[in-house]
């Protein structure tokens, strides 16, 4: 055990965490039952998170009936046809590959997942609008979950059709999607961190370009 001796955090852990929260799609576990309690739990947990002017504009939409899972997933897979959905272009390396797959499997078996939550808040201005004051808490939501054996993947295909997604859930003027979290156990214990990027080709110091003295 590694505690900080400034923060007393065991290190070990909270860095196994934050290394180990993936996206997780293909192996989320539709056959377990996610009881209420938990996502309540991870709420209270992403709520203490910070955000903007402290003006706690968020609602989360925690959807467990099937029919309303069927017609998100529907929206989720079925874009306007006006609508090209693009990706950024990506060397085909074998991880992009795993990727890629593991989305179209989430697109074609999103009703199975027990829970869907739906992060909102106010849509009320500010430099980069509001909306991005909730993404803090979204990710607490996460490592809450994966903390207790659960997995979700920030997704964000059925706000091609926004519009019929608010309706179907009610959601009333002003308030706008953020995102849609799909909430299961996960099956395998075997999480492990990403492959990345050398901090060096991806930080600089004072001007873009400038690198890190330790880089």
């Amino acid at each position: 055990m590694s505690k900080h001796p400034i923060s007393g955090f065991d290190l070990d852990t909270v860095d196994r965490l934050l290394t180990t929260t993936r996206a997780v799609r293909r192996r989320l576990d539709p056959s377990r039952t996610v009881p209420l309690e938990v996502v309540e739990e991870c709420l209270e947990l992403a709520i203490q998170a910070p955000t903007g002017s402290n003006a706690q504009f968020w609602r989360w939409l925690v959807v467990t009936d099937q029919s309303t899972r069927n017609a998100l997933a529907e929206l989720y897979r079925s874009p306007p046809p006006q609508v090209v959905r693009t990706e950024p272009e990506l060397p085909p390396t074998p991880q992009q590959r795993r990727v890629l797959a593991s989305a179209h499997y989430l697109m074609d078996h999103l009703a199975e997942v027990p829970v869907l939550v739906v992060p909102c808040t106010r849509d009320v201005g500010g430099a980069a609008g509001w909306p991005p004051s909730i993404y803090p808490a979204v990710w607490s939501f996460l490592l809450a979950l994966r903390s207790r054996g659960l997995g979700s993947v920030i997704t964000t295909a059925h706000l091609y059709r926004r519009d019929e997604a608010a309706g179907l859930l009610g959601i009333p003027e002003g308030y706008v999607q953020a995102c849609l979290l799909p909430v299961a156990y996960y099956s395998g214990t075997d999480f492990k961190p990403a492959v990345r990027q050398p901090i060096g080709d991806v930080s600089y110091l004072n001007r873009w370009g400038e690198p890190l003295p330790s880089t």
